[in-house]
């Protein structure tokens, strides 16, 4: 009897056990899904909210500061056309100019000096050489000092650039 059951034992784990089928299991993409979609939707109410809640107006703040002092309003001259101070013969250059003010209430207070805008350019101009006025280097210096003449003019700080929108020598 022993060996019976010990043989029973042994066919019984020989044979494959029937366990009732098991249920497939789920995939995890619908959990996936509901994951991503959920960080999708508070990444976008934190972005909502700094953007228009209380963190864009400190933001916003310190960023409309620095863009008020770096855009201005720009002012354009008549081109000039001088004759430079060249020894080897007559040269001539034709430029024209932008200032760039730091302040839009500031142009009418520049239309008012224009002539001496234009006096102290056109002295300036008349005082270099073609060889000084080629090079990269000698335009800028040229705005350089040009920034700096209307500055006397309109007062410290108005003028925060200037532009040669045109500039030919012959």
């Amino acid at each position: 009897m022993a060996k019976e059951k010990a043989t029973k034992l042994e066919e019984e784990e020989l044979q494959p056990k029937e366990q009732p089928e098991k249920p497939k299991k789920k995939t995890k993409f619908p959990l996936l899904i509901i994951i991503a979609a959920i960080v999708l939707i508070v990444g976008a109410g934190g972005a909502y909210f700094f953007l228009t809640g209380k963190g864009a107006e400190h933001g916003k703040g310190s960023a409309t500061k620095d863009s008020k002092e770096v855009q201005g309003i720009n002012f354009a001259l008549e081109p000039f056309v001088v004759n430079l101070m060249d020894q080897s013969g007559t040269k001539y250059l034709k430029v024209s100019v932008q200032i760039e003010l730091s302040d839009a209430k500031l142009a009418e207070q520049a239309k008012n000096k224009t002539p001496q805008i234009r006096d102290a350019i056109i002295t300036l101009l008349t005082n270099k050489t073609s060889d000084e006025l080629i090079t990269p280097e000698g335009k800028l210096l040229l705005k350089d000092e040009i920034k700096q003449r209307a500055n006397q003019i309109l007062g410290e700080g108005t003028v925060i650039n200037v532009y040669l929108t045109d500039f030919v020598m012959q």
